[in-house]
């Protein structure tokens, strides 16, 4: 007779049918991988879908769970064992929470708006979840530290799951017809961003030079699917749930569940053609700014945007000052550090190869200008992000 296992046997409840649930369920299989091994139990589920009929009966270590519901909660504790949550704060229960930090990501919507050059503001959300509050709440309050309103379209009987499409699509229409133009909008997660895009469509909103749509989650099919594609926030559901996998195990070998939620940082926005443009109502300045993100990892200087543009240099300065803060010069290298960054994040590229890629001269010279700016060398900086994921 074969040696009974002692692998920890845990069971996965958690979504299979979004980006998101397969990124968190990814993470588990990386913590395993390396710590393991433990027996999973995974099926294909819904984040709509009810308890197992196998859970009453299932005698296992531990559950991860993406609870939608109290029902859904209440099957969970009934298991009686160590369980770590990850969707829902609001429902009644005393597990554990790792996920996305909700407060840094509106805050992070709002600050990809406000360096676009935006001075309208809006934002879309639905029910009375907590992490669509969270998420609201933030976008707002940077707004409005800004100097700045947010307009909020927020219809409390509604859900991701609408019973009257039409209405709720020509409801959704008549508010973005009546926003200030331009306006960046966070839609609060890519169903709202796909809607919303449906719905520029229907009032003759165009996207995304009068509205700028940014969603989150990431959801490759949505963002791709959408009438135009759509921006959205990456939220680091891999390294959710690998931080969700090493918690389960402290908890499993008898660990006390700690006092605070675990909250991981968004990785950032991977922009598409929803958002992909600045909002200047000054056309030559609105030109220039496009060459400039068009062109400066080609290691542009601002002699080159003012052959391009008919702009002079007095005007580019000083509306640059005005809209970002910013001089022309310190734009560029924004734009070239941005690139660099998100370099080293997604790929294995070489410092060297990175450093010509985004129009640095010298590798040495990304790299002293890379830890000004960011506090770490280049490679640390790679080596942190890459553990984070």
């Amino acid at each position: 007779m074969p040696a009974k296992s002692v692998s920890p046997h845990v069971a996965l409840l958690i979504e299979t049918s979004r980006t998101y649930g397969r990124e968190l369920l990814h993470g588990v299989r990386k913590y395993v991988a390396e710590r393991g091994p433990w027996s999973l139990l995974v099926e294909s589920r819904s984040l709509e879908s009810p308890a197992p009929p196998w859970l009453p009966a299932w005698s296992g270590n531990g559950i991860m769970t993406r609870s939608g519901s109290q029902a859904m909660v209440d099957s969970v504790k009934r298991a009686k064992v160590p369980t770590v949550e990850l969707r829902s704060t609001r429902l009644k229960h005393s597990f554990p929470f790792v996920g996305v930090n909700n407060f840094s990501l509106g805050k992070l919507v709002a600050e990809y708006f406000l360096d676009r050059g935006f001075r309208h503001f809006a934002v879309y959300q639905l029910g009375a979840e907590e992490y669509f509050q969270q998420r609201c709440e933030n976008f707002v309050q940077t707004v409005a530290d800004n100097g700045y309103e947010a307009s909020r379209y927020h219809p409390l009987n509604r859900r991701e799951q609408p019973t009257e499409w039409e209405q709720a699509q020509r409801e959704l229409a008549d508010w973005i017809h009546g926003l200030p133009k331009p306006v960046g909008v966070m839609a609060c997660t890519d169903q709202l961003g796909f809607w919303l895009l449906d719905a520029c469509r229907r009032c003759g909103a165009i996207v995304p030079e009068e509205v700028a749509v940014v969603g989150v989650e990431n959801d490759a099919s949505l963002c791709t699917m959408a009438s135009t594609p759509l921006s959205s926030v990456e939220l680091n559901g891999t390294a959710i749930g690998y931080r969700a996998a090493e918690l389960l195990e402290y908890l499993m070998k008898g660990g006390k569940p700690p006092k605070k939620p675990i909250l991981i940082e968004p990785l950032g926005i991977v922009t598409r053609l929803s958002s992909d443009i600045v909002a200047v109502e000054d056309r030559d300045l609105a030109n220039a700014l496009l060459f400039m993100r068009e062109h400066a990892c080609e290691g542009i200087g601002v002699s080159d945007v003012l052959k391009e543009v008919a702009i002079s240099r007095s005007s580019l300065e000083r509306g640059l000052r005005k809209l970002l803060g910013r001089s022309p010069n310190q734009e560029l290298l924004r734009l070239k550090l941005s690139r660099a960054e998100e370099m080293l994040i997604h790929t294995d590229l070489t410092l060297a190869v990175i450093a010509q890629r985004c129009g640095f001269r010298r590798t040495q010279h990304l790299a002293e200008t890379f830890r000004e700016v960011f506090a770490v060398p280049p490679g640390q900086y790679r080596q942190d992000r890459r553990k984070a994921r």
